[in-house]
């Protein structure tokens, strides 16, 4: 996940621009000209062989004749000639470039061929590459335009990543309008080098940044985005609208699981996942632009609604119902402000009707009631045109409040025309965003509490499991191997079941009747009634081959079915290869009849799905899809999504299921597809739950050969397993060091607990009193792709403790990496924090981290000491009382 040389691209000090051009309408004219209107104060270096000077700079005919340090290469040349420019660049030491010529991938064979050779020589010198086939990029704060766009934005906080150059455009001249500013404006092209997984690493440490907005039509790299997205949306909003809504990753599933998780489920699974905020339309794109750039987020779902129309008002409130929100309750207090100072005939509740000859006064005096008012968390503004005042009035008596006052976000909804433009005019560019109807303002509103929930979420410890899960991994391997040998793709219903009890999933007795009077032999020991089901690994959808007999009570029952069966299988698929019937017992009336299951996803690998099972599946289509690794809480929000979950938990005559066995089951079913990414499919389907049982009643598995090992199949890096460890400290038999988890949360509340003040203060640099909510999430649920960290267990008594806890944090470029540790108090100078230290630079190593330090206060002598035994050098910051230590991983033996 390198990032390095972008700074190269966005601070660029010096820019060569490779197919300069004096001719109007040519794009290296713009470029030229667009970088000294911008204001761009670095050195330009025009290249083109065809001119002498250009804009009044010496013009080379080559980047090596040049002979000057440069940043940054803008290249706008036929696209055949580019590998030889990039060539060039990396000749020159250039660290990155633009590339907006057209001509890649997108006009087929060819272009793929010239995009291969520059990413070839552009590796030859990590040369970073952004495009090609862009309009470039734009950063308002050095006002530097690297684009073919044809005026700067407007300077401000938001960063806009796009695709396409059409969208750029559009927002571009969208945003003047509203009054939208930007940090940065990046067009990206065919991302044939830097992804949209780079920028946001990039623009999101960025302390400018304030929010992140995505055009996005397809991602390259999945687990590097998910992992920046994870990192960067707990701290900024991100914001994404994904063209391309396409069912064609479910046209050619073969299980039900396959074609319930479509390719655009599986992109909402992974937005929601990371934290990020879906759009569906460009409109709601502008909307959540303009609202990110110019409000706070709203604190809660407490919407207030002030109107000088009941119609409109009337529509906020449907729009906010659909989305689960109703207007806020108006406190008893804040009504009897608004009978003050409001007609005797006001609506007196939530909408606000001040109605329609409102005054600018009133609505003033109206508006500081909602503000100063604790209950509303956010408000919506509606004008409607009225014959006793305009727009523009009203505007100015609310852009003069607000201007005087601390509030909560305000969406100001100016509806009509001619009336209403010159005051939306003025709210925009007071930093107050408009909409034209009450509806997307709403959906602009919705779409930025979403996000708070999202945070809110984050924060949430996932409780743990009552039982320890044990998982028979050598079985379930040699099950998906022997089938794979054998050029096997679907396991038949016994070999699936195998499978799934290998991982500790209930099901059924599963036996194998090659003739009617070995069903009926069977029949006799299981105990009737029975279930009869043809066994075929060529026969997926049983029922559909009229394979399935039910409640068979006797001898003749079974042996008529087991002749049915047959023939109509052989009906049905005569090419098919019969192992025979299967014989189970029949359960009772089922409570519950659940689908789980999984499928891999050619872009995000595998994913997990639970809904509403049995022969309602396909009609109902009640499923959500999630992706692994899944914990307790990820596998009940999995469960929350879908609307069976409601009845789950009790109905009327029906009992409430066993939630927690079924989110055990998603973990082991997560787990599963984990650990063999040659698992194509898996289809339990129904997992019938009867009382307190449960069991996969039919289960269908394909499997094939992977190409990738565990866990890089993954969209997102799993509990690194191998890194457990039992160790011998002194004073205890043996301690488990382990990566830390996110139910791990209370073992650190318990470990904090027994620090020391100064303890506290040598960890932390500052008192603390407690460990937040925010920084218990920060602390447990880390991803390990980016960061580690090591806990020390205790697990000799009957409950676990938290001995100590060892911690390496990467730099977005995972260059460097800072290091912190922490041991109890109790259990200090019994070795843990050397021990834990230890596997902290062996990871770092393993990750091929250049260097790994810290910073150590001075008096903590201890630190120092074992900084010292372990290697690191030692180095006191000027005018501090604190050491820098730091030890150099590269080439260290």
């Amino acid at each position: 996940m390198s990032l390095y040389n972008l700074e190269k691209i966005f601070k660029a000090k010096s820019v060569a621009i490779i197919g300069a051009s004096t001719k109007e309408g040519r794009i290296g004219h713009s470029l030229v000209k667009n970088l000294l209107q911008g204001g761009y104060e670095g050195r330009v270096y025009p290249v083109n062989p065809q001119y002498e000077k250009i804009q009044d700079f010496k013009t080379y005919a080559s980047v090596l004749d040049i002979k000057k340090p440069v940043d940054l290469a803008i290249i706008a040349i036929p696209m055949a000639k580019v590998p030889l420019a990039v060539k060039d660049c990396v000749t020159a030491g250039i660290g990155g470039g633009i590339i907006v010529s057209a001509g890649g991938k997108e006009i087929g064979e060819k272009g793929r061929e010239l995009e291969a050779e520059i990413k070839r020589e552009a590796a030859k010198g990590n040369f970073r590459v952004i495009g090609p086939n862009c309009m470039g990029i734009v950063c308002a704060e050095s006002k530097f335009n690297a684009s073919f766009a044809s005026r700067m934005p407007l300077p401000g906080t938001l960063a806009f990543i796009s695709q396409s150059g059409a969208i750029c455009g559009s927002i571009l001249d969208y945003s003047r309008e509203e009054g939208i500013g930007f940090a940065y404006f990046v067009s990206i092209g065919s991302m044939l080098d830097v992804d949209f997984g780079d920028l946001i690493n990039y623009l999101g440490h960025d302390p400018e940044v304030s929010s992140i907005v995505l055009y996005m039509e397809s991602l390259t790299n999945i687990r590097k985005f998910m992992s920046a997205a994870r990192a960067v949306s707990r701290v900024k909003p991100i914001v994404v609208l994904k063209a391309g809504r396409s069912k064609a990753g479910a046209s050619a599933a073969y299980s039900h699981t396959g074609a319930m998780a479509g390719e655009d489920a599986v992109y909402d699974a992974g937005f929601k996942r990371a934290g990020i905020v879906r759009v569906d339309t460009i409109e709601e794109l502008f909307d959540c632009a303009e609202l990110m750039a110019k409000q706070p987020l709203p604190m809660g779902p407490g919407v207030g609604i002030l109107t000088n129309g009941g119609g409109p008002a009337v529509m906020a409130v449907d729009a906010l119902s659909s989305y689960g929100i109703e207007p806020v309750a108006l406190k008893a207090e804040t009504i009897e402000r608004l009978d003050a100072l409001l007609p005797t005939y006001w609506s007196r509740g939530n909408p606000i009707d001040i109605l329609g000859d409102a005054s600018p006064a009133r609505w003033s005096q109206a508006l500081e009631v909602c503000i100063s008012s604790g209950e509303i968390n956010a408000l919506i503004i509606i004008y409607v045109p009225q014959a006793l005042t305009t727009g523009r009035a009203v505007a100015e008596a609310v852009v003069e409040l607000l201007g005087k006052r601390d509030h909560p976000p305000v969406f100001a909804v100016w509806m009509g025309g001619e009336n209403a433009g010159s005051g939306r005019h003025l709210l925009n560019q007071s930093g107050i965003p408009t909409y034209t109807t009450p509806e997307r303002a709403v959906a602009a509103f919705q779409y930025m509490y979403t996000y708070r929930q999202n945070l809110k979420i984050s924060l949430e410890i996932p409780p743990k499991l009552t039982r320890s899960l044990t998982f028979d991994q050598g079985s379930a391997k040699r099950i998906i191997q022997t089938a794979i040998d054998r050029g096997e793709t679907f396991l038949t219903e016994r070999e699936s079941k195998a499978l799934l009890k290998a991982y500790g999933i209930p099901v059924n007795r599963t036996e194998v009747a090659g003739s009617p009077d070995d069903a009926v032999s069977l029949a006799g020991q299981i105990g009737y009634p029975v279930a009869m089901k043809i066994h075929s690994r060529h026969i997926i959808h049983k029922s559909d081959a009229g394979g399935v007999k039910l409640n068979l009570r006797n001898e003749e029952d079974v042996r008529n079915a087991f002749d049915k069966i047959v023939t109509n299988a052989r009906n049905y698929n005569p090419d098919a290869e019969l192992e025979g019937v299967t014989v189970q017992p029949m359960l009772g009336h089922p409570d519950y009849e659940l689908i789980l299951g999984s499928r891999k996803d050619s872009c995000f690998g595998p994913v997990v799905l639970f809904g509403m099972g049995g022969i309602m599946t396909e009609i109902l289509k009640d499923q959500a899809i999630a992706l692994p690794p899944l914990n307790r809480l990820l596998a009940n929000r999995l469960m929350k999504n879908t609307r069976v979950f409601q009845i789950l938990k009790g109905y009327r005559n029906r009992p409430a299921a066993n939630i927690e066995f079924l989110e055990e089951t998603l973990i082991r079913i997560s787990q599963l597809v984990t650990d063999f990414p040659e698992v194509e499919e898996l289809d339990i389907n129904p997992l019938v739950l009867v009382g307190n049982e449960a069991c996969a009643i039919d289960a269908r598995v394909i499997v094939g050969p992977s190409e990738v090992t565990s866990p890089n199949h993954l969209a997102i890096c799993p509990y690194p397993n191998h890194l457990e460890e039992m160790i011998p400290v002194k004073g205890i038999l043996n301690i488990l060091i382990r990566p830390i988890k996110p139910e791990d949360a209370l073992l650190m509340v318990d470990l904090f607990s027994v620090l020391t003040e100064k303890t506290v203060y040598y960890r932390f640099l500052s008192p603390m009193k407690r460990l937040s909510e925010k920084m218990l999430a920060l602390f447990t649920q880390i991803d390990y792709d980016r960061d580690m960290a090591l806990v020390a267990l205790d697990q000799m008594g009957s409950e676990e403790k938290m001995l100590g806890v060892a911690r390496l944090v990467s730099d977005p470029a995972g260059r460097e990496a800072e290091f912190a540790v922490l041991v109890g108090d109790p259990w200090q100078g019994m070795g843990i924090g050397g021990a834990l230290m230890e596997r902290i630079i062996d990871v770092a190593e393993k990750r091929r981290i250049h260097s790994l330090w810290g910073i150590v206060l001075a008096e903590n002598t201890t630190m120092l000491d074992l900084a010292r035994k372990l290697g690191f050098s030692i180095s006191r910051v000027a005018d501090a009382t604190y050491y820098r230590v730091e030890i150099v991983l590269d080439g260290r033996e």
